[in-house]
This record gives structure tokens, C-alpha cells and sequence, in this order.
């Protein structure tokens, strides 16, 4: 079977019988089989399922009256609804959970005829920027597989990276679409907050939370974002802004273009060496091409990482809440009482990341420090938003690199939750202040491990930041291969 890196590759190659629907299912199938057990990125595969679909649509295609995603072999986080499937959200919490209802993002993409494969790996309820903390084990990055994919969408980017579904939806909270998508050499896509619905989407951050494409072009993450946005009666949050056309990304642009990069993008002792050269490289390109490019020096970035974490564990605190061991999911036999099934199924169903965030989250909003830390994260992070929206007011685009560092080996971080935590530094502003940004992969390092460049746009700017995004992702991702 061919490696095909777009969509647009599959439906030309359906079009003309070359492939059908029937052998791209059993070509990803026959990929699962083989690299799942090392990779660990699927905790589910819909085998006979998809099969089964792929007869469907193959017919469709046959009568001409096939839907947009014909062709497109998709996973899904283990944190997105599908009825009368598992969802455990990476957790023991959720143990023999079954949604009872299909995630409205998820729902679009299947009447678009697109084919779910499988639910894949996370941290535990998307918490992590390793994917280490899920309760089905490490996801190893295929590119090597004694380091981390990134998170909390790592089993999401690696199912991609290692060819065993065209794409993925994942989450992205404070990164975690775009930091495995960096570490896995691919592309990965938040849109603006508000633009795609998050009915079916177990919460984690509720301001922040975001569902994004992880794919291996920008035309299917265009693709998969259009399709996926718009209006929804069952979120009160969603944007009832009218989607714009995300798949047509030629003639968007003016030019010359104004372009802003992050001094500490470029300057930060802790950024990896290699990853500064790739990216004063990018931005010199752009200079050759005739557009202004200039630093931008953002002098709240040293509090956007504890306003991110104050408010974050703030909302876990409140959303985990339901999770009582009462209702569904994990409950203990060692309870005695009431009060003792809820501490006792909580302690034990959940994993020690998830029960940090719950614990710093209450102390946050307890009587005592509610002003002193939640309330004045609010105000910290309206200030950002501000400070954002001047930078966008001379700017067209914020460039910066999606990650301090390529894919760092498993358990480096796994003791230091601090350093951990700054993994996130250059991807959790996009969340604060609801913008929308995507990675694209950058080159490699020395050891061969993806690098991945970040661009922020203006909110509901997806066309202009997809258009731009295009034209700098010189190559497609090459066919790796499993160490």
C-alpha cells in the first residue's frame, strides 16, 4: 500500500479505483496489529467496525454521493464521546464507562463519511505533556521509542506519526495537540476558543479546552476544522460566528506580510540549540521573501505559566467533582460508608498528576485564597488578552517554537513536575487568551527528532493562519520508521 500523506492523495486514488476504502481499513488495521504493542497508542481499534463502514462509503463513492471525508481513517482521544463506545479518558476512574451519546465534533466527521478506526492513549483526563500519566501505560514517540510523544494527545500524534490512521482529533488545553504534533513531526491545530463545539468533550479546563486536528498537511487540518466548527445548540460556549472557507488556502494572503517572533523564541537559555537555528533560519526565509519580520518582547510571559496553572486547576478542581464513584465508572469494595466510597474510590481511580491539579485547584479556590490566587489569576489573564491583542493590532502572525526542546527521553521529567510544567512555555498562551495557533513541523535535530514551529493568529483568523501555515510547510511529513 502506498504512504499517503493527504487526503486529497486517497480521494484521487479512490476516484480512479485504485484504492478502495475497504484496503486503506485493512492496510491501517494490518499497521495497528504490527506497531501498536510497542507504541501503545490505541487502547481500542474498531476493527469489524470499520470494515464495515468502509463498505458503505465505498458504495457511496460508487454512486457519487460519497461526503467530503471519504477516504479519511481517523482516530479518536480517548477523551471525545462516541456512542456505545468505551471512554475512560485515560483513567481507572472511568472504568467500563460507555458514552451514551456521540460528541457533536465527532458526529460531523461521520456524516462527512470519514471512518473511526480506534480511541487512542492520553494522560490521564489530558492532564500531562508526555503521556506518561495515562493508566494504560507510556505511548512511545515512533521516531524513538525510548522518548515521550508529547501531551496530552500523544497517543493521537503517534497513531498518525506511525501511518496507522490518516488522522486524529484530539484536545488541546494548554499545548496538547500542538506539542505531540511538534515532537512527531506533524501538524497539529488549535482553533480559537469557541469555534468548534465541546459537547462530548470529558472538561478538564473549561475556558480553555479546545478539540484540534493532529494530521500530516494543513489542507486536512483546514479540512477537518471546517467541517468540525460552527454553531451548536447543545454548547453554550460555541462561536455562532459563520465558518469561513478553511480549504481554499491560496489568494488569502496580502502581501508583504507583518510578522512578529518571540525574542525569547529565539534568545531563552533553555532552548535547545538546534531549535533556535531552525527558527531564526524560517525567519530569515521570510525576510528574503519580502515580508517585515520583527521581535516582539511579551513582558508577562514569566506569569502566564503560573496564571495557566492557577486557573486550570481551578476548573479540574470543580469538573472532576463528578466523578464520586457513585454513578458510573470505578467504585471501591474497601468502602465502609457514604463519605468513605467517595475518598476511597477517588484515591484509588484516580492517578497521582490528576490528584496534584484536584488538590492545588481546591486550595486555589478556598475561602482563604480565592482572592489572593484564582481571582487575581482572572485579572493577570485579562491583561494578557490585552497585551495580545496589541501585538495582533501591528502583526499579522506570532511566531515561536511549539517546544523548548525535541522529544526528551521517558522518565526525565517524571520526578519535577516544574520542569515538566515548562514544556508548556511557549504553547499555553494561545489558551489563555484564546487564539488560535497550529505547529508545523521544522526539521530535525541532530538525533533525527522532529522539531515543530509555532504560529499564532487573530481570533477566528483560521483561513489567514492555515493559508500562512501552508505556504511554510515546505515538505510532507516523511514515512517514519519504528526504532
Amino acid at each position: 500500500m502506498k504512504y499517503y500523506t493527504s487526503l486529497r492523495e486517497i480521494q484521487a486514488d479512490l476516484n480512479d479505483g485504485s484504492v478502495s476504502c475497504r484496503q486503506l481499513v485493512a492496510y491501517y488495521l494490518k499497521n495497528i496489529e504490527e506497531k501498536n504493542a510497542q507504541l501503545n497508542a490505541f487502547l481500542a481499534v474498531y476493527g469489524e467496525e470499520a470494515r464495515q463502514r468502509a463498505e458503505e462509503i465505498d458504495q457511496k463513492i460508487a454512486a457519487g454521493k460519497a461526503g467530503r471525508l471519504a477516504g479519511m481513517v481517523v482516530g479518536i482521544k480517548d477523551v471525545l464521546c462516541y456512542k456505545d463506545h468505551g471512554l475512560q479518558a485515560g483513567s481507572k476512574i472511568l472504568d467500563g464507562f460507555v458514552s451514551q451519546f456521540t460528541a457533536t465534533a465527532v458526529q460531523r466527521i461521520l456524516d462527512e463519511d470519514a471512518i473511526i478506526i480506534g480511541r487512542q492513549n492520553c494522560d490521564e483526563f489530558a492532564m500531562g505533556s508526555s503521556n506518561e500519566n495515562s493508566a494504560f501505560g507510556v505511548v512511545r514517540n515512533a521516531a524513538d521509542v525510548s522518548r515521550v510523544p508529547g501531551g496530552s494527545s500523544g497517543g493521537s500524534a503517534v497513531a498518525v506519526q506511525a501511518d496507522m490512521c490518516l488522522a486524529s482529533l484530539g484536545s488541546d488545553t494548554g499545548g496538547s495537540v500542538r506539542q505531540p504534533a511538534a515532537f512527531c513531526g506533524l501538524v497539529g491545530f488549535k482553533p480559537t476558543y469557541g469555534r468548534i463545539s465541546r459537547w462530548g468533550l470529558v472538561a478538564y479546563g473549561s475556558s480553555f479546552d479546545c478539540i484540534g486536528p493532529i494530521t500530516k498537511s494543513v489542507e486536512d487540518a483546514a479540512l477537518l476544522v471546517e467541517i468540525m466548527a460552527g454553531a451548536d445548540e447543545f454548547d453554550s460556549t460555541v462561536s455562532t460566528q459563520p465558518v469561513g472557507d478553511y480549504t481554499h488556502l491560496s489568494g488569502l494572503l496580502k502581501h508583504p506580510l507583518r510578522i512578529g517572533y518571540l525574542r525569547e523564541g529565539v534568545e531563552s537559555e533553555g532552548l535547545q540549540p538546534e531549535m533556535k537555528q531552525a527558527m531564526l533560519a524560517k525567519l530569515e526565509v521570510l525576510r528574503e521573501q519580502g515580508h517585515t519580520v520583527e521581535p516582539v518582547d511579551f513582558d508577562l510571559l514569566s506569569y502566564i505559566l503560573p496564571t495557566y496553572y492557577i486557573l486550570t486547576t481551578a476548573e479540574s478542581s470543580s469538573n472532576l467533582s463528578r466523578f464520586d464513584g457513585v454513578r458510573y465508572g470505578y467504585r471501591s469494595n474497601k468502602a465502609e460508608d457514604l463519605t468513605s466510597l467517595y475518598k476511597k474510590s477517588r484515591s484509588e481511580g484516580f492517578g497521582k498528576e490528576v490528584k496534584r491539579r484536584i488538590m492545588l485547584g481546591t486550595f486555589v479556590l478556598s475561602a482563604s485564597y480565592y482572592d489572593a490566587y484564582y481571582t487575581k489569576a482572572q485579572k493577570v489573564r485579562r491583561l494578557m488578552k490585552e497585551q495580545t491583542d496589541r501585538v495582533f493590532e501591528k502583526y499579522d502572525f506570532l511566531l515561536m517554537p511549539t517546544t523548548p526542546t525535541t522529544a526528551f527521553p521517558i522518565g526525565d521529567k517524571t520526578e519535577d513536575p516544574l520542569q515538566m510544567y515548562l514544556a508548556d512555555i511557549f504553547t499555553v498562551q494561545a489558551n489563555v487568551v484564546g487564539n488560535p495557533a497550529i505547529s508545523i513541523p521544522n526539521g530535525v535535530d541532530a538525533q533525527g527528532l522532529p522539531m515543530g514551529l509555532q504560529i499564532m493568529g487573530k481570533p477566528f483568523g483560521e483561513a489567514e493562519l492555515l493559508a500562512f501555515s501552508n505556504q511554510l510547510t515546505e515538505t510532507n511529513t516523511p514515512q517514519p520508521s519504528v526504532a
